[in-house]
């Protein structure tokens, strides 16, 4: 095991709507998951060193921690991730100088935010119960397990491994440099995403994560279960403008359409690449990804073209939320929302601004009421997208 499969759709709807992976996979082994919390996640990797206005030197340290603390805390932001450097790399049982861990997690638990440690899987393996005693001790919630970048027997079998032991611990997991997903969520929930994909991290050196590539993921890696992509970037820019900074990356596209891959691309778990700085910056677009869920109740591709355009739009409760991205091709588009129950509603949306072909960070907030069977009229900007957010009207 795992199951290797092999699927074929008719539509790309099809693609989107098939859970074959989910429902080839063992069954939840966990008699109580009451304890597993999805959420938004902020983390420090390059974002730590992109802090200003603020009285204290950035980095990894105790201020810093809880600098991101209070961002996750206004925002309803559930988790503060440490990323690499919090340890030595080849020790897990300690912190670096001046990162004081059960200082940063009893304020974490005062601010009602949850905190997870990064690490290599071979430094876990090497200090396995020692490390997860150790967690335990400093009220670690979640980790993420980092560069296995193997798909063989042993290694399979080490994901089940830290699954298991970290259900035991009541702790989440998040697999970076990661085998693609093959229904281990559904057998051990808390395993809530994993990488296995080109992300966001990749702006970082090199021009791969690009609007065509958003247009793959839905219908290919996303197929397979959740993506760890890191959405949402406040750092936006054209293709003309994009270039790789290794730590302060931008996005390829416009405001609205990195807003609206939080939309479109489905983690439990949703990490945000930026720092609070850039966030506090942006309070509108900041306040309008709050709102947006993590788990969905359901999702229905409205319109698509693989590498081309996708229109997603997912419900939670009685509201829904639609996200539309194009490539690098302009484009109008059409949304029928004859998928709503009659009555009436209102839009809140994200929309690329009359310029974001040329400044990707230009973006417009709108309002309107409509019925449903209305039509909305969009018009997306070359890498552009458009993000709504739809509540019944009583």
């Amino acid at each position: 095991y795992p199951w290797r499969i092999f699927a074929v759709a008719s539509t790309e709807k099809d693609l989107i709507a098939n859970n074959m992976v989910y429902l080839l996979a063992s069954p939840n082994v966990l008699n109580d998951v009451s304890w597993i919390k999805p959420g938004v996640v902020m983390f420090d990797w390059w974002a730590k060193h992109n802090i200003y206005g603020v009285d204290f030197k950035a980095g990894i340290n105790t201020e810093t921690a809880k600098y991101f603390i209070d961002f996750c805390a206004r925002y309803g932001f559930r988790y503060f991730l440490f990323d690499d450097g919090w340890s030595p790399e080849d020790n897990l049982l300690t912190t670096v100088p001046g990162l004081d861990m059960n200082e940063v997690t009893s304020y974490g638990r005062s601010k009602g935010v949850d905190i997870m440690v990064w690490m290599i899987w071979h430094t876990l393996e090497k200090q396995w119960d020692k490390a997860f005693d150790q967690f335990e001790k400093w009220g670690i919630k979640g980790i993420k397990v980092d560069f296995m970048n193997r798909d063989d027997q042993p290694m399979v079998m080490f994901y089940e491994n830290v699954a298991r032991e970290a259900a035991k611990r009541k702790m989440i997991v998040d697999f970076h440099g990661a085998y693609k997903p093959c229904g281990l969520s559904r057998k051990y929930p808390n395993v809530l995403t994993r990488e296995a994909l080109i992300e966001f991290e990749y702006n970082g050196w090199t021009n791969y994560d690009d609007p065509v590539h958003h247009n793959l993921l839905p219908y290919i890696r996303m197929f397979t279960g959740p993506m760890d992509y890191i959405p949402a970037t406040m750092r936006n820019a054209s293709k003309d403008n994009f270039r790789p900074i290794g730590d302060y990356p931008m996005g390829q596209g416009t405001r609205a359409h990195a807003m609206a891959l939080f939309v479109i691309l489905s983690s439990p778990l949703t990490m945000l690449p930026d720092s609070p700085s850039d966030y506090y910056r942006e309070r509108e677009c900041t306040e309008f990804i709050s709102k947006i869920p993590v788990l969905w109740d359901e999702t229905i591709l409205l319109d698509g073209k693989i590498a081309r355009y996708t229109i997603m739009a997912r419900r939670s409760g009685s509201e829904w939320y639609i996200g539309a991205i194009t490539d690098w091709d302009e484009r109008d588009i059409r949304i029928k929302t004859d998928f709503l129950t009659p009555g009436k509603y209102r839009l809140e949306a994200i929309e690329d601004g009359i310029n974001a072909n040329k400044r990707a960070e230009d973006y417009k907030k709108t309002e309107k009421e409509f019925q449903s069977g209305d039509v909305l009229t969009l018009h997306l900007a070359s890498g552009g997208g458009w993000v709504g957010h739809i509540v019944p009207l009583k």
